[in-house]
């Protein structure tokens, strides 16, 4: 009867271990690797039924690659993490997946993202490394430098739309691409406000970059990143190469849904308080999803009928 007892506990205990690691992976943040399909949906590929498996398999592995990034920083945060209200809740932080385990998903999910990139295409291969490459640079040491850590971060949702764009084999604007990264850098720096305002005298522990950061810093580092991706954004749409590689310029009446994604992002930092989790509290907020579903729609439905009444 103990020898039963005895193999349901480690059988819990192993349903435990890998619920921490499926945790560890964040799968809601792969929503993060739909920029991946950027170039599908502005290449005005989505209708090749090959472009769209490739997409699909750069997004995999991007998923998989970006899952391995997770469970590296949080193996190399393990102590800063530790020290953080919420994040010491972390699976890893928290002792319920030993670093030997986590170390053996690390590698299971990086080799299996780079074999998919590279069944693909060597581009794509080239770019999950890259990918990889700077998100190890950023966890031994690069996180601590003023903000080339946040110019990291970003960079890796620019390598995304990148990727995509590999994958395919075709050209995007180079609007676009500035446009993503300023995106990312606001996503970034609203996240290093919160960090800032929550943790107050103990931010510097948990990162040790926010000791050269001020509120009002990050504010006016904030303010710029959106505005300028604001208009690097209608430029794009009302830009004559655009008007000639779709034969429209009916894009321009998007552009107030992107406005009010980047004012709904700015009320949720500034009047809820929110942003230790970007992309969760975008998750949460149905006015922003709605938002972003209708912005969606909308170019899908331009792109379309352009394609089709040409």
């Amino acid at each position: 009867m103990s020898h039963i007892i005895d193999l349901n506990d480690r059988a819990r205990a192993t349903g435990f271990m890998l619920l921490g690691i499926a945790i560890s992976l964040r799968p809601y943040q792969w929503i993060k690797n739909v920029l991946v399909f950027a170039a599908l949906f502005f290449s005005l590929s989505f209708l090749n039924l090959e472009a769209v498996i490739l997409s699909l398999k750069a997004f995999a592995a991007f998923c998989l690659v970006s899952s391995g990034v997770y469970l590296m920083n949080d193996i190399r945060d393990l102590e800063a993490d530790r020290l953080h209200p919420e994040k010491r809740n972390r699976p890893i932080a928290a002792g319920r997946v030993p670093v030997t385990v986590a170390l053996t998903a690390l590698a299971a999910f990086l080799a299996s993202g780079l074999a998919l990139g590279y069944s693909v295409n060597t581009g794509l291969l080239m770019v999950l490394l890259s990918y990889f490459i700077i998100n190890v640079g950023y966890s031994f040491g690069l996180k601590r430098v003023v903000l080339l850590d946040v110019m990291i971060v970003a960079f890796g949702f620019l390598l995304r739309a990148v990727g995509g764009a590999v994958a395919i084999r075709v050209d995007v604007s180079p609007w676009l691409f500035i446009c993503t990264l300023l995106l990312a850098l606001l996503l970034v720096f609203g996240k290093r406000r919160h960090e800032l305002a929550s943790l107050k005298a103990g931010a510097r522990r948990h990162r040790k970059s926010l000791a050269d950061y001020t509120l009002p810093f990050i504010d006016g580092l904030m303010f710029v990143s959106a505005g300028a991706a604001l208009v690097t954004y209608s430029l794009y749409t009302m830009a004559d190469e655009t008007a000639a590689r779709f034969g429209t310029q009916w894009l321009a009446l998007t552009t107030p849904m992107v406005i009010y994604g980047i004012f709904r992002y700015l009320y949720l930092i500034y009047i809820k308080q929110s942003g230790g989790d970007p992309t969760w509290m975008m998750l949460k907020d149905k006015p922003f999803v709605v938002n972003g579903l209708l912005w969606f729609l909308a170019v899908l439905a331009i792109l379309f009928f352009s394609r089709t009444s040409a």
